[in-house]
């Protein structure tokens, strides 16, 4: 038996879970999704040997259940909630879904095994800190939904220590993109991703973007991103899975391309891949919003050779683009 066998991924029925569980799959593991599918209406399509499960985290039974029946030998937790505004306006909901259900998915980890645990992080534990970011960056985030990202690593770390988990915490930058064959893509609901609001926007499918702010200190006065192929960041927690088999303890890692891109040049890549223009208006800042978050990715490569493949921004558009029938 390896930690590759048996993967459980949380929130397995999301945009980045559902090309972890078919990553996996077609690595050759066997895959169990459980999801509550409150942020997307139905689990999407995966190959015929990932089970799906409808439930919560929180549900101890029910985890139990599944890691005893099916000898899972690695846990992805990705199950959580993501919005940055909707993090401001209800921090309880994110305190709940983001830390709370994650101690009891813990709570079961640590009573009954497996001693390989990767969690759904995210760059905004870093608040405003000066890019190109580093893992040794000094932690500030400036929302709820980050604070709770940042508690969750502190919980995750003790539970390692105390309990003798293995853990990775893979700090994502902006996940974009979506699976080359079009099969899988962002399904948020409602959604709030730049690209896949871009594209919609100018194939006349919603009003016009909103550009929240133009007088940030960047070069043309919108922020900046560090937009990561979605299906780059299921590698890497494959990679991440096979690393703590080899050292336990892995910690935390950035995922990023190392390269920034702000709003307007996000939009003028849409425009570009699409032949049509993308209507858009200037807003008010949106409260929480960093300037700019860029990764300095080399941890990731010399932790698990981590390496992203469809790192090019036309090539995250296109993907995307493919994934909404464009």
């Amino acid at each position: 038996m390896t930690v590759l066998d048996t993967i459980l991924v949380t929130g397995g029925a999301g945009f980045i879970g559902a090309h972890v569980a078919r990553a996996a799959a077609e690595a050759g593991s066997s895959v169990i999704v459980l999801d509550d599918l409150s942020g997307t209406p139905d689990f999407p399509p995966l190959p015929a040997k990932v089970s799906c499960v409808r439930g919560d985290i929180a549900d101890r039974s029910l985890v139990a259940k599944l890691i005893e029946k099916s000898s899972v030998t690695a846990v992805v937790h990705l199950a959580g909630k993501i919005c940055v505004g909707e993090s401001i306006v209800d921090p309880s909901a994110y305190f709940d879904h983001n830390l709370v259900r994650l101690i009891a998915l813990l709570d079961v980890v640590r009573e009954i095994g497996p001693k390989a645990f990767v969690l759904s992080s995210s760059a905004s534990v870093y608040g405003d800190a000066v890019s190109p970011i580093t893992e040794h960056a000094r932690y500030a985030p400036v929302n709820p939904y980050g604070a709770t990202k940042l508690a969750a690593e502190h919980v995750l770390a003790s539970y390692g220590r105390a309990y003798g988990i293995g853990w990775a915490a893979l700090r994502y930058f902006n996940a974009a993109g979506a699976h080359p064959d079009g099969t899988l893509s962002e399904r948020h609901d409602p959604e709030t991703h730049l690209i896949p609001l871009a594209i919609d926007a100018a194939m006349g499918r919603r009003p016009p973007l909103t550009v929240f702010g133009n007088d940030y200190p960047t070069r043309d006065g919108t922020c900046e991103r560090d937009y990561v192929h979605v299906c780059d960041l299921a590698a890497a927690h494959l990679a991440a899975i096979t690393a703590i088999d080899r050292h336990g303890e892995v910690g935390a890692i950035n995922l990023g391309n190392g390269r920034g891109h702000t709003v307007l040049e996000v939009i003028e890549t849409c425009a570009r891949v699409l032949g049509r223009g993308v209507p858009y208006t200037v807003g008010a800042r949106r409260e929480g919003d960093p300037a700019v978050l860029v990764a300095d990715g080399s941890l990731a490569r010399q932790v698990f050779g981590w390496q992203p493949a469809r790192g090019n921004l036309g090539t995250i558009v296109e993907d995307a683009a493919c994934s909404r029938g464009v």
